[in-house]
């Protein structure tokens, strides 16, 4: 069964529920998100019935905000209890500690960040909140020195930010301060089938402008990128998975590959591919593998069919997020045609309100470069030149 809830759900998830008759969870969200006329669903009731009689229900959502549903009707469950071992950043290091016993980290209340002693941790090192999504309130902590800045900047940023998910994705009451991975970032969509097996749905490499960049700007995918890493991905993410002891479960993970070559989490996302139907729906776009009904029908993809004829091809998603120091109430308008006159090949552009979330929208592109001159355009940008002010 799917989960559709907040913040959003993209045209290309809706005509696929409706074209494979995947079932909908009729929900009161998913009534007034505007799902294709059709669409099979299914109630409330049914579906915690069928989440109570299976120990391995098939579950797939498209927002955590859909976790407050499924915690108010399973409670106690097996299915709530994995969903927080993974959503829990602190639990997912101590569930994972066998694969990186030396991993330093501490979990620590907000109320004490001023007085933790942060000379007692590796440097650098990343905090961020122990709940959370996107990158928001995340920071790199470079020195002793920089300690006192970085917690007035989180604290300053809960003010912002504490409105925006409910606290099922976003909880500020704590965080995880953890050592730094060094080494590239992937983001990986999988999912678990009813074997326990890992699947691999897409692989996505997360790009930064500089060692000191925590944002989400730039994730790209190739054939090259797909063949260099999927076998020893899908055996990395087979490790966390017994661990966990899921089965029939999907979920995001981010890992990184460190200069020796070995990988290394860093935190898994569960029941869901990417937020904001992103790296899902672009794998499609990219290779026209549909995840959500490869999941759906515990479909294993031909891989190398799916790469055949993508040679030379770089498909990248580019997330406009609001660096520019400026507040969404104060920006009168986005020139989105001026961000597409950048691309010489912009596939999809969508919108968000930018005044309720601090994000312009997300761009699906191809390149023929991975380093192409707008992708690393767009990466340095702050995205200010595209900005009208109040």
């Amino acid at each position: 069964m799917f989960l559709v809830d907040e913040p959003y759900v993209s045209d290309f998830l809706k005509q696929t529920l409706h074209d494979y008759s995947l079932p909908v969870v009729d929900t009161p969200v998913a009534r007034e998100l505007a799902l294709t006329p059709g669409t099979p669903m299914i109630s409330e009731a049914q579906a915690a019935a069928m989440m109570a009689e299976s120990d391995t229900p098939s579950v797939c959502t498209t927002s955590e905000n859909a976790f407050a549903w499924i915690a108010r009707q399973s409670g106690f469950s097996d299915l709530s209890r994995k969903v927080d071992c993974f959503k829990n950043k602190a639990a997912f290091r101590r569930l994972t500690q066998p694969l990186l016993p030396d991993f330093a980290f501490a979990e620590i209340r907000t109320d004490d960040l001023a007085a933790f002693p942060i000379e007692t941790m590796p440097l650098p090192c990343i905090i961020k909140p122990t709940v959370g999504f996107f990158s928001l309130g995340v920071h790199k902590v470079a020195s002793v020195a920089q300690w006192p800045d970085t917690v007035g900047k989180i604290l300053s940023e809960i003010e912002h930010i504490h409105h925006l998910y409910p606290t099922e994705v976003v909880n500020l009451e704590s965080f995880l301060l953890e050592e730094c991975i060094e080494g590239e970032e992937f983001a990986v969509d999988a999912y678990f089938n009813e074997q326990g097996e890992p699947v691999i749905l897409g692989i996505w490499q997360h790009r930064f402008s500089s060692d000191e960049d925590v944002g989400d700007r730039v994730y790209s995918t190739s054939k090259a990128l797909m063949e260099t890493h999927l076998q020893d991905f899908e055996a990395f993410v087979g490790e966390i998975g017994r661990l966990a002891g899921i089965r029939d479960f999907p979920l995001h993970i981010e890992l990184r590959r460190t200069p020796d070559g070995a990988l290394r989490s860093i935190e898994v996302n569960p029941l869901r591919f990417g937020g904001w139907c992103t790296t899902a729906d672009g794998t499609y776009k990219a290779y026209g593998l549909n995840p959500y009904v490869a999941y759906h029908n515990q479909q294993r993809p031909n891989w190398d069919a799916l790469l055949k004829d993508q040679d030379g091809k770089v498909y990248s998603l580019v997330v406009l997020d609001n660096l520019s120091g400026i507040r969404g109430k104060d920006i009168a308008a986005f020139d989105y045609e001026k961000l597409l006159d950048l691309f010489d090949k912009p596939l999809e552009l969508r919108k968000v309100d930018f005044r309720q979330f601090p994000v312009f929208g997300f761009l699906f592109v191809e390149t023929t470069d991975w380093y192409a001159h707008e992708l690393e355009t767009i990466l340095h940008s702050s995205l200010r030149e595209f900005i009208q002010r109040r």
